[in-house]
């Protein structure tokens, strides 16, 4: 409606009016862009704190680079499992026109629990809890997180 006023006074007010809003929702999709990618740096930040718990209490000093490589990729699918609900290797499957990985593609909601859940995961670990205990207690803490963050709208609420 507005638009059609503009075109009423004028042409060129109706073509000011369209690229204003154009600029906008260019502007709005921007910052949505900057907030997913500050919050994926988070995840990785805290990725750093998990990794540091599965060298110190899951890998022996024993065992070779690609060995421990093997126990630190079972451990971020520990954590894609519990809250995605497939392993990276089952996301590439069923996603083979998608470049990157599941966690590329993740939701600003889910990039929050993710995090959330590398240091949980990280403290369950200084517990001595064993891999099936840990999933069970990370897909719990998911499932409560992200119901608590759709049913109380906290990410629209900080944008």
């Amino acid at each position: 409606m507005a638009f059609e006023f503009g075109m009423w006074i004028s042409p060129q007010f109706k073509i000011y009016l369209i690229k204003e809003f154009q600029r906008l929702k260019n502007e709005e999709n921007d910052r949505l862009k900057l907030e997913w990618n500050l919050q994926r740096t988070l995840a990785k930040v805290n990725y750093h704190i998990h990794t540091d718990a599965i060298k110190e209490n899951l890998i022996p000093s024993e065992i070779t680079k690609q060995q421990a490589s093997h126990v630190y990729a079972n451990e971020a699918d520990l954590l894609n499992v519990a809250l995605f609900g497939v392993t990276a290797k089952e996301w590439r499957d069923n996603n083979p026109s998608k470049d990157g990985n599941i966690r590329d593609y993740a939701t600003l909601e889910q990039l929050v629990v993710l995090s959330n859940m590398e240091s949980i995961n990280a403290l369950l670990i200084r517990q001595g809890l064993t891999q099936n205990e840990r999933l069970v207690q990370l897909n719990k803490t998911a499932i409560t997180q992200m119901k608590s963050l759709f049913e109380n709208n906290t990410m629209k609420k900080l944008k």
